[in-house]
């Protein structure tokens, strides 16, 4: 025991550097009695000296507290990586804020979906994205508020909706269980259809040319489309597509549902009377 007192790096150190001073001491009055007995100035030699005994202990200090060292630097490590884990989302979060300015996705007031969710941006910041929900269904806000930490914006997809703001291609689709010829209506509501859209056919053209031309893509409108088809069960299908005006589309709905179960019933009254005469 008294053995590792002794050897303790401490204790080591302490004799090592009385050595050390000693040593300076010694050489300072060598070279100033040297100096005095030839009449020259030799200060540079006893600095040259002093100098080399710093570094040699310093390089022996190195080495007996080496094992400290190492220890001491390892626990460094261990600590940087125990802070690294425990902010890693909030790194990554800034790195998401720098991923959306340099690539600008979108800016506030956009209508954007991320992943499941849809909302107009409202803020941003180094943590989060701040949106006003929105039913992609009905076009209308849900009254509450998304945060999305800004990793999830590199990881995950985004869209950006915002030409959806003023128009968009709106679909909907009814089905019916009765089997009957269903296409002597499809004329009369197709241009019930047209006849909704009339009021702004001109401005959906240009906006609908202005999308394309940004997308380089051919889309969908301005003219409506009726597609009838049947289901996985056999029912009938009726699907509409529509180009128009973000706050006219259910309206427009509403009014081409009633038109169709208009002439749905009188064509189904027509069909009855034709199988009772018969």
């Amino acid at each position: 025991m008294i053995t590792d007192i002794l050897l303790h790096p401490f204790l080591v150190s302490i004799v090592m550097l009385s050595l050390a001073l000693g040593l300076k001491v010694l050489v300072d009055k060598l070279a100033k009695n040297r100096a005095e007995k030839k009449e020259k100035d030799i200060r540079y030699i006893s600095h040259n000296i002093k100098h080399f005994i710093n570094f040699t202990m310093v390089l022996l200090l190195l080495f007996i507290w080496s094992t400290e060292i190492q220890n001491f630097a390892l626990s460094i490590a261990a600590f940087a990586v125990a802070i690294v884990l425990a902010t890693r989302e909030f790194i990554q979060c800034v790195i998401g804020f720098f991923y959306l300015v340099t690539t600008r996705p979108f800016r506030v007031g956009d209508w954007i979906q991320v992943g499941d969710y849809f909302g107009e941006v409202a803020e941003t910041d180094w943590i989060k994205t701040t949106m006003h929900e929105i039913d992609i269904n009905t076009y209308q806000f849900s009254r509450k508020t998304i945060y999305i930490p800004n990793n999830k914006l590199i990881t995950s997809s985004i869209k950006n909706l915002n030409f959806v703001k003023r128009f968009v291609t709106h679909h909907f689709i009814i089905v019916r269980r009765e089997s009957f010829n269903p296409y002597p209506i499809h004329d009369t509501l197709t241009k019930q259809a047209k006849l909704y859209c009339e009021e702004f056919q001109e401005v959906a053209s240009r906006y609908n040319s202005m999308i394309e031309r940004k997308l380089d893509a051919k889309i969908s409108g301005p003219e409506p489309v009726i597609h009838f088809g049947t289901t996985e069960l056999g029912e009938f299908k009726a699907s509409f597509t529509l180009f128009c005006p973000t706050e006219q589309a259910l309206e427009i709905e509403h009014k081409l549902t009633e038109c169709f179960f208009a002439l749905w019933y009188k064509e189904a009254e027509k069909n009855k009377e034709g199988e009772g005469e018969a």
